[in-house]
């Protein structure tokens, strides 16, 4: 995950800030320290254990109210002297009840398709009697993919005539509806986000000139 030797810990009389972020949204959870034995102690266990200033000691996130921080990731900066943890929270960050320590919005800007993702796939296991998701997810993808092609239809009806209004919502619901499709599939929006990013890296040029191709 991350070689602890590799870290500068006396630039911050040993003590490294680490960014709390969770690993889906991307949405910035927490700022908090780390010394080396938390970070041992972090690295051994997959959950987030910081040094607190106010506390003098090693704190492991979630000891008291089971907010606890599944670690995905550790990335350090380019001087080896802050981290990025990439997390799964186990409830809000924050002590005061919020997701974040930083506002109180949830999943903001396109956090909120990771969010959407959590949600399907905690509805998915619900019943189909009183759930919608669980209904359509019971039906297969081509049930899903069918209801994509409604919404689809909707959106392009509505962007063709329809106000700014009309458009957002039934974008909305082709939306939810591509992410059923994608859960039904086994897949989730980071695979189309993928696909996207290859898509994004500049082509080769063919004749061996360096010059992009026209």
């Amino acid at each position: 995950m991350i070689n602890p030797d590799t870290l500068d810990f006396a630039k911050g009389n040993g003590l490294i800030p680490a960014i709390v972020q969770d690993a889906d949204t991307l949405q910035v959870l927490t700022l908090a320290y780390m010394d080396r034995a938390a970070l041992d102690e972090t690295i051994a266990s997959g959950e987030a254990t910081f040094f607190s200033r106010s506390r003098g000691g090693r704190w492991r996130k979630g000891e008291t109210s089971g907010n606890r921080l599944t670690v995905v990731s550790i990335t350090p900066d380019c001087d080896g002297d802050a981290l990025v943890l990439a997390v799964r929270p186990m409830g809000p960050a924050c002590h005061l009840g919020t997701t974040s320590c930083f506002g109180t919005e949830t999943s903001p800007g396109v956090g909120r398709i990771a969010a959407l993702e959590r949600t399907i796939a905690e509805r998915a296991a619900a019943d189909p009697e009183t759930s919608w998701t669980a209904r359509l997810m019971a039906q297969g993808p081509k049930r899903a993919a069918q209801k994509v092609g409604e919404e689809g239809v909707e959106t392009a009806l509505a962007g063709a005539a329809g106000p700014d209004e009309e458009v957002a919502s039934e974008a909305a619901d082709l939306v939810y509806h591509l992410l059923v499709l994608l859960r039904s599939r086994h897949m989730v929006f980071q695979d189309v986000l993928d696909v996207l990013a290859r898509r994004a890296q500049p082509a080769k040029d063919t004749d061996g000139s360096g010059a992009m191709p026209d």
